[in-house]
């Protein structure tokens, strides 16, 4: 078995982002939302020009989570105005942790979180802070593991649904 590496995302590997984005989505959430609402979804989030823009922007970074050669899982953090809601300088937001289905319970998703502390730190970030769907108890319970608290609460738009997100935080 290969070991798992993570590595910085390029503007020439949009496609398998575009790929492992739609499927880690729909596989984490296909479950508890309306077809119609998953499929606008994954057709606006992971347009491929829409991705070109964000992994061309500096204050926005992704990593792969790798086996070898496929593509396992990524992260997604932001800095400054990038970020989704804070828009703080002295923060990293972490937009987004996801792992294929076939890899849960293998410590991807904490590699992919490890990097993003690392990256945190290496940019001399006061805090780190996401938002995780109410209802997704498993990621909560990720966090909560990895030291982080709620400080407030979010809607996140899926389709014609409004969902609410807890906003959570780790102080550096």
């Amino acid at each position: 078995m290969h070991s798992i590496s993570i590595q910085p995302v390029g503007l020439e590997q949009l496609e398998q982002l575009q790929q492992i984005g739609r499927q880690t989505f729909f596989e984490t959430f296909a479950a508890s939302n309306s077809e119609a609402n998953m499929q606008q979804y994954l057709q606006e989030s992971f347009a491929l020009e829409k991705l070109r823009v964000e992994v061309g922007d500096p204050a926005t970074r992704f990593y792969f989570a790798q086996q070898g050669e496929q593509v396992i899982g990524y992260l997604k953090l932001n800095f400054g105005a990038a970020q989704t809601e804070l828009q703080d300088d002295k923060a990293l937001e972490i937009e987004r942790i996801y792992v294929s289905k076939a890899f849960h319970g293998k410590n991807v998703g904490q590699l992919l979180y490890d990097k993003a502390i690392e990256v945190a730190r290496q940019a001399d970030a006061a805090y780190v802070w996401l938002g995780v769907w109410e209802e997704n108890q498993r990621a909560i319970r990720f966090y909560e593991k990895n030291g982080f608290v709620p400080f407030d609460k979010h809607i996140f738009k899926l389709g014609d649904e409004e969902q609410t997100d807890i906003m959570m935080r780790l102080n550096l």
